[in-house]
């Protein structure tokens, strides 16, 4: 065959990391950043392609097929991702590694995604990009990054194990591949399908929300002028980083990780 079974899949998934846990902290912190810059990138696209497309279901679907790059970037051009190293866990169920290493790798690789996402944001505030199509792209920006921190902290987390779910079942579905084609398609699809039904990405909102902060200042939308102070960095933080990232951590390390790991290693 040229894909893996469920139970070579949890395998792969514990060896990858292992792989992870031992790794030196300079390249892991390089890496990090490259896949928060990936990420960031396919969030760039998105926005870009959707801007003025006027039905929201024909702009989702275009956004998720576009955002999907971005796990494919990370997977297969190699890097580290947060929200994909939760899978992690399986190796550390698996008696592979210590807990302190899993705790390492995570603070290391959120941060650097963090500061990958922010290079980006950078590059495009000074790109003069917002400006596009009569500033539409700013606003777009803007309008989207506004909408992430309207959410309740119930409604962030929830959509946060959501996200994450699927994103870690694409990370196990690509394991599964033993081909470039074969990977591609299996982040193609479970990605696509979390952008589309509107879930919410950590790392993914590490670029969409400050970047929104910094398109603010070039145009905002006249429907959220009187309320755009409340777009800043305090609510990134309380309103949607911290629940979403809580979720992610739930749906990727519980309902994937977790889960397969009980049902094909676990020794009875």
């Amino acid at each position: 065959m040229n894909y893996l079974t469920p139970k070579e899949i949890t395998l792969v998934t514990a060896e990858a990391g292992e792989k992870k846990a031992t790794q030196k902290l300079l390249p892991m912190l390089v890496l990090a950043i490259l896949a928060g810059a990936y990420i960031a990138f396919a969030s760039v696209g998105a926005t870009m392609a959707t801007q003025d497309l006027p039905l929201y279901s024909v702009a989702k679907l275009v956004s998720g097929a576009v955002f999907t790059v971005g796990l494919m970037m990370v997977m297969i051009g190699g890097a580290e991702l947060f929200t994909g190293n939760v899978l992690m866990v399986v190796g550390w169920l698996n008696g592979r590694y210590r807990g302190s290493l899993i705790l390492r790798n995570w603070v290391v690789v959120y941060l650097g995604n963090l500061l990958g996402a922010l290079i980006i944001v950078g590059l495009m505030h000074y790109s003069g990009l917002w400006k596009v199509n009569g500033a539409g792209f700013a606003m777009a920006t803007v309008k989207a990054a506004y909408a992430k921190i309207q959410l309740s902290f119930t409604e962030a987390f929830v959509r946060g194990v959501m996200a994450n779910w699927l994103v870690c079942l694409a990370v196990w579905m690509v394991y599964s591949a033993k081909d470039t084609v074969g990977r591609i398609w299996a982040a193609f699809f479970p990605i696509m399908l979390f952008v589309i039904s509107g879930y919410e990405h950590s790392i993914a909102n590490m670029y969409f929300i400050p970047a929104g902060i910094m398109a603010a200042k070039v145009a905002v939308p006249t429907s959220i002028a009187a309320d755009i102070a409340s777009l800043n960095w305090g609510t990134f933080l309380v309103n949607n980083l911290i629940p979403v990232t809580l979720g992610n951590l739930v749906g990727g390390a519980v309902l994937v990780g977790m889960t397969y790991y009980y049902i094909y290693l676990r020794q009875k």
